[in-house]
């Protein structure tokens, strides 16, 4: 081969034609001694250009050479290679695939001729068949050599096509099955007392228990144990203990022929921390009062492989009629999207793109969504209780309960993932489910399944085709099917029983089955382009509907949205091809009942939620809201008209708000939760009193010129008091505020005390007409005298009264006082009138502190409501907003006059002034912060939940659970979040007794 540079040059051109990637190390392989009988003969290059990888082929055809211990031995391997072509194919095609395997046939070469046997009973070997192959072994050391010879066997139908993935996975899990008898046998020889003794039942779970095992796997199992022949039950456990951990052993532990596989007890009633092996009864007890619902998931797939089979049947005829009322448990399929969001949570982010399992798209994918259906459906289908993925997905594909496209994309992406699984592990018998970077594994993968053009390149194409199919597919797999058995499109289609869609409903949370099929029917039905659209937004918008608190809202409402906006072109179009806005409108419209009933005043806002040019939920600045509030009152005719627009771009500026807020708290698929719980509420209490202060103006400006034209005979100023001077309005929030007014040249103080009285009544009156908007309720009850004073007062007479009358709770509540509306130049001079006496220069004497404090206790004990868990009252209760606003403003009575980060209305800023002042600790600093972000959130989630104000959690349950996911709270953790209020708000009030009781 090497004797003439044009020869050499041919041979080159050769190997390159035929797949080698390195042909001057072939060549080099051709010429050595091994290879001479047959190096010209083209049937081996050919034979090895068919393989995986012509390279690593001809490297183990040689070193399989090199280790006969004959030359009569070498030579019949070069014999068979040559003129037995279903051999030749096996053995090259294991060699180039599977470097793993090539070395342990350089340790055992006569291990190839387990390749010869080519009969029909050979092509389908089931476990007695794998036992008989295991038959001959004495310790561990010779199990796993026989234990490779029979994975040979496999590998060789597997590369050579001669079975499909689930039959080589199926093998793969019958020859896991002979090894646990065989692994078990050697345990009960080393130990016949401990086998004595007891009953021992290997059940197997997870791939192994479904009969779709992979090359390397973790062998999933569960243990039972009785005592035997009358044997004390304790003792009989201690053995089984001991015999089932020796089998574990024997499988896992690493010898000088390596390891089989890990066997994994985990799944065990307590995992880790439960006995390793359990009588019958004692696994009952726990599945009937403890498990989880993964736990009932997971014995989807229990299957008795070794030790007292007829125990074992015991413990799958148990508990199997558990595993199909698990769909009966509350949260239940919130549970298992749970789980499965936070497998893809915990998977490496350098890795994510990567997981061929894991992964989004990827094998979890189709099996979670296909144990979902199974745990809903099979109760009342036996059919569909198989624990092998692919035959469940074919029987609901059969029962109607999956679409049979969507079920056959799914079968075809399954197959070819878990092909691509098998070859990647197959390389180097390694637990793997990455797919690798390097070009020379991509290639020798793509060459495998038959990807011979451009391998690396179809490879990647075709990988990331299915997992896109899988994505798309596997949560809409589950809601499809309820539009097919309401909209009736498919004549001869199977399709859900009206019991098996509503078991379906209820399974995702829906209380009203009935109610919500009648809503999807209203929606999905009828050949017009509305209806087309929505079925093909529906299976995605139910999914997002049942990861809320209350399904049926988020339904009942998008019927009533799409009943009002269906004949406008745009808003189908929005949802289809606006990335955010189908599932910006999802989260609204179930979250609760204030922002669907602002939405659904005026449903055009829909528009809000899109990505293009709505303006999107960015909460807008006041300049630009007072700017299109006044151009509205401008155009109107009057003052009524002009409010009634004031008051509508508050209604669709509340919406864009409350919208911000429940997307920015609950995340998106694209974009996760707002993990700074302080920027939502600086959110909301910005826009909010931004909002209200441009209403204020445009209503001020509508009033003045329907009755006096250009120019009130008064100058007139609104100050914002309360959270709307500090800038922290919730959504329920009446506007507090003070009014002011100076008599312009030349007018009485009577005229214009007439004027500003009237323009104040007017205000009120108009921001609270019944309309389709939420009223605007202006509450001055924080004037000098209170509700005994004058609503109106010129600047003068609040001079004259804070000289000589200004009562401490009055001084305390002008920290909060900043101009709104109105005359900026006299509300300048209003705030350099109360300055003083909000920031005093030499603080407070300890009379007025003392009378603070004794006001602060006695709001307390009489504002309370009665009957109210004051643990749990977001404003008055421990630790509440109360609690921290008293403390930060007794720091500001005392200390602003010296520290000017201390005049600010604001509570956040005026802690940290304090903080930064070392009034107090960073570490207390920070927990009071927190608290007081806590009970405002609480408030805020409360006003959007029920759509009325309130400081208290709410006792509905399923209102309860609506607050609680607006916290970030999963299902089922309502408790969590109320344990987690009563800690925050408890540290709170304790450092609130220190400083505003002590050492502030």
């Amino acid at each position: 081969m090497t004797s003439a540079p044009g020869r050499r040059s041919s041979t080159f051109t050769r190997l390159l034609r035929h797949g080698f990637t390195d042909p001057s190390d072939a060549e080099r392989f051709l010429d050595s001694p091994e290879l001479a009988p047959v190096r010209n003969d083209p049937v081996l290059l050919d034979a090895l250009g068919g393989t995986a990888d012509p390279d690593l082929a001809l490297h183990g055809l040689v070193r399989l050479l090199e280790a006969q211990e004959t030359a009569t031995a070498r030579q019949e391997v070069l014999d068979t290679v040559i003129a037995a072509k279903p051999l030749r194919d096996r053995l090259l095609g294991v060699l180039g695939a599977s470097a793993a395997l090539a070395e342990h046939l350089a340790r055992h070469p006569r291990d190839w001729q387990a390749l010869v046997t080519y009969e029909p009973r050979d092509l389908h070997p089931g476990v007695e068949e794998f036992e008989r192959g295991l038959a001959d072994v004495t310790d561990p050391v010779s199990l796993r050599v026989a234990y490779r010879r029979c994975l040979l066997s496999i590998a060789a139908r597997d590369v050579c096509g001669t079975v499909d993935v689930s039959q080589t996975a199926a093998e793969l899990a019958d020859l896991a099955t002979a090894t646990l008898r065989a692994a078990l046998a050697l345990a009960e020889a080393d130990a016949p007392e401990d086998a004595g003794l007891c009953r021992l039942a290997v059940v197997a779970m997870g791939k192994c228990g479904g009969h779709e095992l992979n090359y390397v796997s973790d062998v999933d199992v569960i243990f039972v144990g009785e005592a035997a022949g009358g044997a004390d039950e304790d003792k009989a456990l201690r053995a089984a203990t001991r015999l089932a951990s020796h089998m574990m052993r024997i499988c896992s532990e690493t010898t000088v022929e390596g390891s089989i596989w890990p066997v994994d007890a985990n799944l065990r009633p307590e995992g880790r921390n439960g006995p390793l092996v359990r009588t019958l009864a004692s696994h009952l007890a726990y599945y009937q009062r403890w498990a989880k619902t993964w736990e009932f998931q997971a014995l989807l797939k229990a299957r008795p492989v070794a030790g007292d089979l007829a125990l074992g049947e015991e413990y799958t005829a148990a508990l199997q009629p558990l595993v199909w009322q698990a769909a009966e448990r509350e949260n239940f399929v919130a549970d298992v999207q749970e789980m499965r969001r936070r497998v893809v949570a915990n998977i490496p982010a350098a890795e994510v793109d990567r997981q061929l399992k894991l992964g989004p798209g990827g094998l979890r994918d189709v099996e979670f969504a296909v144990q979902l259906l199974q745990l809903v459906h099979g109760r009342a289908d036996a059919s569909l209780r198989s624990g092998t993925t692919l035959d469940a997905l074919k029987a609901l594909a059969a029962g109607g309960y999956v679409g049979r496209a969507d079920a056959a994309q799914l079968d075809e992406a399954y197959r070819f993932l878990r092909s691509l699984e098998h070859r990647i592990q197959l390389h180097r018998l390694r637990r793997t489910h990455l797919v690798p970077e390097d070009e020379a594994d991509l290639r020798r993968l793509g060459r495998s399944l038959g990807l011979r053009t451009d391998p690396v390149a179809e490879l990647t194409r075709e990988w990331r085709r299915h997992t896109t199919v899988v994505r798309r597919l596997h949560e809409k797999l589950f809601y499809r099917p309820l539009l097919d058995a309401v909209a009736a499109l498919a004549p001869g289609e199977a399709r859900l029983s009206a019991e098996a869609a509503r078991e379906r409903m209820v399974a995702l949370g829906y209380a009203d089955p009935a109610a919500a099929l009648r809503h999807l029917e209203a929606l999905a039905s009828g050949v017009t382009r509305k209806a087309a659209i929505q079925r093909t937004l529906l299976p995605v918008l139910l999914g997002w509907f049942a990861d809320s608190a209350d399904p049926d809202a988020g339904l009942l409402n998008f019927r009533k949205v799409s009943d009002a906006l269906g004949k406008t072109p745009w808003y189908l179009r929005l949802l289809r091809d606006e990335g955010a806005a189908a599932e910006n409108l999802a989260r609204v419209l179930s979250a609760g009942r204030l922002a669907p009933d602002l939405l659904m005043r005026a449903p055009e806002a829909v528009a809000l939620l899109g990505d293009g040019d709505g303006g999107g939920l960015s909460p807008r600045s006041r300049a630009s809201l007072e700017q299109e509030v006044l151009a509205a009152v401008r155009r109107a005719d009057n003052a009524v008209q002009g409010v009634t627009a004031a008051r509508g771009v508050r209604r669709r500026e509340l919406f864009r708000t409350a919208a911000a807020d429940i997307v920015g708290s609950y995340g998106t698929e694209s974009q996760p939760a707002e993990a700074d719980q302080g920027a939502l509420v600086d959110l909301v209490g910005g826009a909010v009193s931004d909002l209200t202060a441009a209403t204020l103006a445009g209503t001020l400006r509508a009033v003045v010129r329907e009755g006096w034209g250009d120019t009130l005979p008064t100058r007139f100023a609104v100050i914002g008091m309360g959270r709307f001077g500090g800038h922290e309005l919730g959504y329920g929030s009446d506007a507090d505020v003070l009014f002011v007014h100076e008599p312009r040249e030349g007018v009485s103080e009577r005229e214009a005390s007439e004027a500003a009285n009237k323009v104040v009544a007017e205000m009120r009156r108009l921001l609270q007409v019944p309309s389709a908007d939420p009223p605007l309720l202006v509450d001055a009850d924080l004037r000098p005298e209170g509700k005994s004073g004058p609503l109106v007062r010129t600047l003068g007479s609040y001079e004259a009264y804070y000289r000589r009358w200004a009562l401490t709770w009055e001084r305390h509540a002008l920290l909060r006082a900043e101009p709104v509306a109105g005359d900026e130049d006299l509300g300048r001079r209003f705030m350099e009138l109360i300055d003083p006496l909000r920031y005093p220069a030499g603080g407070l004497d300890e009379d007025a502190v003392r009378e603070i404090r004794r006001l602060k206790a006695r709001m307390e004990a009489e504002r309370l409501p009665r009957g109210a868990d004051p643990k749990l009252h977001a404003k008055l209760g421990p630790g509440g907003l109360s609690d921290v606003e008293w403390t930060v403003q007794l720091a500001q009575l005392r200390h602003a006059g010296e520290v000017p980060g201390l005049r600010t209305t604001r509570t956040r800023e005026a802690l940290a002034a304090a903080r930064e002042a070392g009034l107090m600790s960073e570490e207390d600093a920070a927990h009071l912060d927190e608290a007081w972000v806590l009970a405002t959130r609480v408030r805020n989630a409360v006003m959007l939940v029920r759509g009325r104000a309130g400081d208290t959690f709410p006792t509905v349950p399923r209102e309860l659970a609506a607050v609680g996911r607006y916290l970030g709270y999963g299902p089922g953790h309502a408790g969590d979040m109320l344990d987690a209020y009563r800690r925050t708000a408890r540290r709170a009030r304790g450092i609130v007794e220190e400083l505003f009781y002590g050492g502030l």
